[in-house]
């Protein structure tokens, strides 16, 4: 059996287990009520570890067999049983997993975990694709807020950028709630890549497919006081905004637009009636696109291995396709396809992300095993 995290970790209760099991039948524990209650609870918690750990290493073991007679066996029958049940296996594996996980690393990683606790900034930008790009922005900008809504998360536009016929060029959000688990960050950081869609356009008369793609980016929001900008280094212009708003907006110069000299990163916000207001929501998004270059930049440094892991944050790589066609969606970091597009598309991502929530707690554990070596 391959030693994994996971399997050193069960062994590291194992070894508890067999100590708690021989100690609890001392005298001197019995006779000791007050110890013997602390014990017995112990006891009955890596009792149902080691259950967890049994089924485990029987899944393990069938799916030796299954591969075996995949690979050796000729009889075409035995090898359409073998790999049904192959299929079955590696889904009880998973489910396995997903719980021990939960259960044996619930106390690790706790600096991910309070960057996951921030709020967001979301932001969409379309890519190749033209108008097709424009409008499935417009498609993906629906998915969240109607995935807002189940979480109970709220939204603000900061920026917006109408597309040329429909959709957007470009929106900005900021994202804040409490009561979502794993906090509004820590779920919405793993949307960070390119979104591929696959479908045909209302303008194609001829129903060829086309693929357009547009690139989101999450980053967390960060505190004046956590990043601190000197003024002298941003120049501020400001401008009459030219979306929706009346009169007001489009004929004052409420729009504002942060340079950030040193590191030539450029913000706009036009969307609030006071250029003060818009000004403040402009920093914000400042703020957390220099913190999460940062924090990109110490990554790197830190381990070249952590680039593996799903929610790296690089707006660059694919990271999922929307199949209109096939109706389906699919991840291709952990090549997980959901088919029901659907309800996908009216913010039912939830699914999705716990799957990339429980393979990265995987991939951070494995590379924690790796450095300790």
């Amino acid at each position: 059996m391959k030693k994994t995290s996971l399997i050193n970790k069960f062994e590291v209760f194992e070894k508890e287990f067999q100590k708690i099991s021989n100690s609890i039948l001392e005298p001197k524990i019995i006779y000791n009520q007050k110890k013997y209650k602390i014990y017995l609870k112990r006891y009955r918690i890596l009792k149902n570890i080691m259950n967890l750990y049994e089924r485990y290493k029987k899944k393990l073991s069938s799916l030796q067999e299954a591969n075996d007679i995949l690979k050796n066996d000729s009889d075409p029958e035995m090898k359409e049983i073998a790999s049904l049940e192959k299929n079955q296996i590696l889904e009880d594996l998973f489910s396995i997993e997903k719980k021990s996980y939960n259960i044996l690393f619930s106390n690790t990683n706790t600096e991910e975990n309070n960057e996951d606790h921030r709020n967001a900034i979301v932001e969409l930008r379309s890519g190749t694709g033209g108008n097709e790009a424009c409008l499935f922005v417009e498609d993906i900008l629906r998915m969240y807020i109607m995935y807002f809504k189940q979480v109970g998360c709220k939204y603000e536009i900061i920026n917006v950028q109408k597309g040329g016929i429909k959709g957007y060029k470009e929106i900005i959000l900021n994202v804040s709630g409490n009561n979502i688990k794993g906090g509004v960050y820590g779920n919405l950081k793993f949307e960070s890549g390119v979104h591929r869609v696959q479908r045909i356009p209302k303008t194609e008369s001829q129903g060829r497919i086309h693929t357009s793609a547009i690139t989101v980016a999450v980053l967390p929001e960060v505190k004046d006081i956590e990043m601190n900008i000197h003024l002298s280094d941003i120049k501020k212009d400001t401008f009459r905004s030219s979306g929706a708003g009346g009169q007001h907006v489009n004929k004052t110069e409420s729009a504002v637009r942060l340079t950030h000299l040193p590191s030539k990163i450029t913000v706009e916000c036009q969307e609030g009636r006071s250029q003060h207001k818009n000004f403040e929501k402009a920093m914000n998004v400042l703020r957390s696109r220099l913190y999460q270059n940062e924090m990109e930049k110490q990554s790197k440094e830190r381990s070249i291995k952590r680039k593996s892991l799903v929610s790296t944050g690089d707006r660059s790589v694919k990271i999922r396709t929307y199949n209109y066609p096939k109706k389906r969606v699919t991840d291709h970091r952990i090549h997980k396809s959901i088919h029901d597009l659907v309800g996908f598309m009216n913010g039912n991502i939830q699914e999705m992300i716990d799957f990339l929530k429980f393979f990265e707690k995987k991939q951070i554990n494995n590379l924690n095993d790796h450095c300790q070596i």
